[in-house]
């Protein structure tokens, strides 16, 4: 399980998204995952994806559907080789302070906000933009995922924890409306 059910329970309290509590886990080319929009992917080490894979998710990308990846610390080198493959002719930019992303619902003025700390490199949200719109969003040093768990996993500050959960609601608002 991971951190998605009370990034759901706050979507659903402070806006006025109806969500449900529970999340999904969609394999790439599974029936559920083409009834799926929003694809939220985090974790530790290497990102491994089949050529298939890599053509299917592209292809649902381009067509219409949203890929939050969450460095959790250490898949940016296998993460990066994925874009790659999945997207040659586009490259991952960083998305300014000024982007709609990070006021659509909630300011963030300085961009991305930092939740957790791992080797003292500021946050990035880097994207791959189709017809101008972010598809890809790759949130990397962040650790925005700490942030949406329970108190009791990483212990993160309150005001953290709600910053953290505030920009979700943001990227969920951005993929929803682009």
């Amino acid at each position: 399980k991971t951190s998605i059910p009370n990034l759901l329970g706050f979507i659903s309290n402070n806006t006025n998204i109806v969500t449900t509590t529970n999340e999904e886990v969609v394999k790439i080319g599974d029936a559920n995952f083409y009834s799926s929009s929003y694809f939220y992917l985090t974790g530790h080490g290497n990102i491994r994806l089949t050529d298939e894979e890599i053509i299917i998710l592209r292809d649902r990308l381009l067509n219409g559907a949203f890929l939050h990846a969450d460095d959790n610390y250490g898949m940016d080198p296998s993460f990066r080789k994925v874009v790659l493959q999945m997207f040659p002719d586009k490259e991952l930019i960083e998305i300014p302070p000024d982007h709609a992303l990070f006021n659509i619902y909630y300011e963030f003025p300085n961009g991305l906000p930092k939740i957790h700390e791992h080797n003292n490199q500021r946050p990035q949200a880097l994207g791959i933009f189709h017809n101008e719109c972010i598809i890809l969003l790759y949130t990397y040093e962040s650790d925005l995922g700490d942030g949406w768990e329970s108190l009791k996993v990483h212990n993160n500050p309150e005001d953290l924890r709600n910053q953290a959960l505030k920009m979700g609601v943001n990227i969920v608002i951005y993929s929803l409306l682009h």
